[in-house]
């Protein structure tokens, strides 16, 4: 790619809502510079739907989001940003949009105009779907109960704003068909004539009026011309009713008496006939919010029905899409993109060539989420991903895998659930395409019915048996996606849909074989010319692309929002783009890794906290401490569960909690446990509570988003609020804390560890807001909570002599260590080596990979690598399995006993040099003389449990 004007050396995630402004960011850049950030990393800053507190529902995309200030505001932030060197990386949403219709006006002219709106091309609305009641409409499921319920129980009204007629229900508006309005405004004519007379000049106006609308072109039309008459007509019709309302009180009486008409009376259903007829007659179809499992017509994120998917493929769309995006970067206020769900997208890779044609050489990584043996497509112009491949390597590290058969044994005693989990997956995805995402799937049948009917040799197969094996593919279909387009399917495509069709086929011994046969063909684009009139080349074609679009979500929804709350042996690895049935990795397979990132994406982001992951990365280094004692976990989890025992509660055949949310209830408490606490406050409880609520809910075993039980739910919460809060609590706590203390001190090395391989390994490092301090968070919302910003300045501030300047005392060090609970030492850690990183960009940006180990009996204990751009050098050694490696005594602090006589190995130009710790300015000689070659462990961990080592010029 193109050389880049700006290269970011690490980021900083923002997360913008109306309680974290452009103006409480800008009072943080100090801060951010201070910590030895480069490049502010910001959540959607656009306009969202009001209230956001994410961003991703965008609801404009040319329009700063005006909740989070002006654009003064979002001038003094980038101002401030350049007077500290900093960059901004935008976070960019280009595959779907909030559709809040009040907020979102391309949306509300849809549902005022349907095909015939200007904006109808911009969302991925199926115009001509399967049910014919929805030819050129689109399905709204907004309603709490049925139609017709909703509807007599007089919860929908019409009300007149600003010349028009919307429909209001609770917090929803939306407009009338202009066209079809004069269904209300010719309500009983005869009394507003006898009122004003036949000769009055407003009544004349009025009845121009309606017929003007009543002339306007009909919302199914497409013609350009005829498109831009209607929206025309209608504006001025509307404005002309606005002046005449103004002007005549008896028109307004007559237009409240009407939409009263219309508005029904609750207990008289034919009252309300009117008004069902005028619905009907919208370019919408209100529903059951169920109904979108099954009728829904617009591709939507995943399967929330207010965000819909638009049609960035179309140059159309994707200029007024970026409008905005393409200014800030001309205007070098943002210097940096991440894109979001780049998954979604009808062809990502022409969607990235595009915008690298727009925006020139800029830093741009994608979010997308890597399998097992999965590559980042080559040809993409992106500089990577946004790191969740990386977050996994490196927590792989830390899982020991000689523990994987004694903790799933371990798991299964205890749940008595034993299910692989593939398997646990596929029932998972299975049940996704059954109900949330049903809707979609029947939208691939229904098209691929219609490509098989146009062949006599392929026209034997049923919709039902074809959405049957589309299902079973979905199921099996180990990534994301694959990129099929107009160029065909790559060999990575071919495999992954082999592997595919396999497994259905293989588990499906019954079904037809040629109908995996001719998926297999459709998706590969490999289908057969046709034998009649109209072979269907462009359909067949637009279908295997559309498939990619429904494979992401169900991975998403299947594996991680179901799945991953199913299979609970060690939760640590239920991590976004984690594969849970890979228990642990060696060094050799992170340097691995990191030698293939340098390789081919050495500007990817490296992640280990985001605003998606599941639990804090510090929480996630708590949990990995389990499998290094396999054993005292069991003995643990068997005595809590005894304590526990009268805490759950008999909810029909069963308990709540089960055995599985229980054990994942530990597991949970184990990470989240506040540093130090010795109870649990209010505000533990209450975020255990929300975190197992959503937990059970996902999991869809007891209760679910779409089906909530109650009992059960009521049941889990009881038990959380009695085991920490109840009259077992002291019990359970006395229990629970010696094991915790342990497991939180052991914890505290895999985090201090995690920095710095983070750091110092090839790409660019991001810090999510506020894990410069501990962060024991579970999943969002726990992960949004208000960041203590005072306090990491002051730390900071306090810490300041000690980062470049000065050497710390032994004192210094000391007291961080005894005081760990606070959070100075990550601080502190964090610090030092962003600004060497910062001092050395060359260096960490681009400079060879050495994987390093230690000799002897310390070998699996430490993961080191040495990274080399010409005379500079830098090692960084990091310890593993400390529990197992401290024996009976505390794993932390980490003492330079631990490791006896062990030294890290060192290749010959590494040797024979005298190297500075970033952390304590000590020095470390690195010896050049027979089997003692290279650095004694005790002298790198002398002061601290991880180094980071300059060679003594750089440092």
């Amino acid at each position: 790619m193109t050389p880049l004007p700006r290269i970011p050396v690490s980021t900083y995630r923002l997360q913008f809502h109306r309680e974290f402004t452009f103006e409480d960011a800008r009072r943080l850049v100090p801060y951010l510079a201070a910590l030895g950030i480069t490049e502010c990393y910001s959540s959607p800053i656009l306009t969202a739907r009001p209230g956001s507190t994410h961003g991703y529902d965008i609801c404009d995309h040319n329009r700063l989001n005006p909740e989070l200030g002006s654009e003064a505001d979002f001038d003094a932030f980038t101002s401030e940003l350049e007077a500290h060197g900093l960059g901004q990386i935008l976070d960019f949403v280009p595959n779907h949009m909030g559709i809040d219709p009040q907020t979102n006006r391309w949306w509300r002219d849809v549902l005022e105009n349907g095909p015939s709106s200007p904006y109808a091309r911009y969302f991925d609305v199926d115009w001509d779907p399967v049910k014919p009641e929805l030819k050129g409409k689109v399905l709204l499921p907004i309603l709490g109960d049925q139609y017709g319920i909703v509807l007599e129980r007089g919860e929908l009204h019409l009300a007149l704003a600003d010349g028009a007629l919307v429909l209001r229900y609770f917090e929803h508006d939306l407009p009338i068909s202009p066209r079809e309005s004069p269904r209300v405004l010719r309500h009983r004519p005869e009394a507003l004539e006898n009122e004003l007379g036949a000769d009055s000049h407003d009544l004349r106006e009025y009845w121009s009026i309606v017929t003007a609308l009543s002339n306007l072109p009909s919302f199914n039309e497409t013609d350009a011309a005829r498109i831009a008459e209607r929206q025309r007509e209608k504006e001025v019709a509307r404005e002309r009713l606005v002046r005449l309302l103004e002007a005549s009180d008896p028109i307004r009486r007559h237009l409240d008496d009407a939409i009263r008409h219309f508005n029904g009376r609750p207990g008289e259903r034919e009252s309300f006939d009117p008004l069902h007829e005028l619905l009907e007659a919208q370019p919408y179809r209100l529903a059951f919010w169920r109904t979108a499992f099954h009728e829904i017509n617009f591709r939507r994120f995943f399967d929330i029905n207010d965000l819909a998917g638009i049609r960035v493929e179309d140059p159309e769309v994707f200029e007024a899409v970026h409008r905005l995006m393409f200014q800030l970067i001309r205007d070098r206020k943002v210097t940096g993109l991440r894109l979001d769900h780049l998954d979604g997208l009808f062809d990502p890779a022409a969607y990235l060539e595009a915008l690298q044609r727009a925006i020139g050489p800029t830093w741009v990584v994608a979010e997308k989420i890597l399998s097992e043996g999965e590559e980042l497509p080559t040809a993409w112009a992106v500089h990577g991903t946004s790191g969740y491949d990386f977050l996994n390597d490196l927590n792989g590290v830390f899982v020991d895998p000689a523990s994987a058969g004694k903790m799933r044994a371990i798991y299964e005693r205890f749940t008595a659930r034993g299910a692989p989990f593939p398997i646990v997956t596929y029932v998972c995805k299975k049940l996704i395409s059954q109900t949330s995402l049903a809707s979609e799937l029947n939208v691939l049948a229904a098209a691929l019915n219609r490509i098989s009917e146009r062949s006599r040799r392929l026209r034997d197969f049923t919709l039902d048996t074809l959405r049957d094996a589309l299902r079973e593919v979905v199921a099996c279909f180990p990534v994301y996606r694959t990129y099929v387009n107009a160029a065909g399917a790559s060999e990575a495509d071919r495999r992954t849909i082999d592997q595919a069709i396999e497994g259905a086929r293989r588990r499906n011994p019954a079904m037809e074989p040629t109908v995996f046969a001719f998926v297999r063909a459709a998706l590969t684009r490999e289908l057969p010319s046709g034998d009649g009139p109209g072979s269907g080349v462009d359909a067949a074609d637009r279908f295997a692309m559309k498939f990619q679009q429904y494979t992401g979500p169900v991975q998403a929804k299947g594996l991680e929002d179901t799945a991953f709350y199913r299979h609970n042996p060690l939760v640590s690895l239920n991590e976004v783009g984690g594969e849970p049935q890979r228990f642990g990795r060696p060094p050799a397979a992170f340097h691995q890794a990191n030698l293939r990132r340098l390789a081919r994406w050495p500007l990817a982001m490296l992640g280990t906290s985001t605003h998606d992951t599941k639990r804090g990365e510090d929480a996630r280094a708590r949990i990995n401490v389990l499998a290094e004692n396999p054993e005292e976990w069991r003995q643990r989890i068997i005595r809590w569960s005894r304590i526990n025992t009268t805490n759950r509660a008999p909810v029909g055949s069963g308990w709540a909690p089960d055995r599985n949310d229980e054990y994942l209830f530990y597991q949970a408490l184990l990470g989240a446990w506040p540093a130090g606490a010795t109870e649990a406050d209010p505000e533990l409880v209450q975020r255990l509570r929300d975190y197992m609520a959503k937990a059970i809910r996902e999991a869809k075993l007891h209760t679910s988003w779409i089906n909530p039980n109650q009992a059960y739910e009521a049941g889990v919460a009881a038990f959380v609020e009695k085991t920490l809060s109840g009259a077992t609590t002291r019990k359970f706590l006395e229990a629970f804390l010696p094991f915790q203390d342990r497991i939180a001190r052991a914890g505290v090395v895999n985090s201090l560890s995690q920095v710095v391989l983070k750091v110092a390994a090839p790409g660019v490092p991001d810090f999510y807001r506020g894990t410069e301090l501990w962060d024991l968070s579970l999943v969002d919302p726990d992960n949004r909570r208000p960041v203590d910003w005072g306090l990491r300045r002051r730390f900071v501030d306090e810490l300041e002599p000690w980062f470049e300047r000065e050497r710390p005392p032994a004192q210094a060090l000391e007291g961080m260590l005894r005081e760990w609970h606070d959070g100075r030492l990550k601080v502190f850690v964090t610090a030092c080596a962003l600004r060497a990183r910062r001092r050395l960009p060359s260096l960490f940006l681009a400079g060879e990979y050495v994987p390093l180990e230690a000799d002897g009996d310390r070998r699996e204990h430490v993961v080191a690598f040495a990274r080399r751009a010409d005379h500079e050098v830098a090692i960084v050694i990091a310890p593993r399995f400390p529990t197992r490696l401290a024996g009976e005594a505390q794993p932390f602090p980490l003492g330079p006993a631990a490791w006896a006589d062990a030294r890290l190995t060192l290749p010959p130009e590494l040797a024979g040099r005298t190297y500075r710790n970033v952390f304590t300015r000590e020095a470390v000689r690195a010896t050049a003389a027979g089997h003692d070659t290279g650095i004694a462990l005790v002298d790198a961990f002398a002061s601290l449990p991880v180094a980071l080592l300059l060679a003594e010029r750089d440092a």
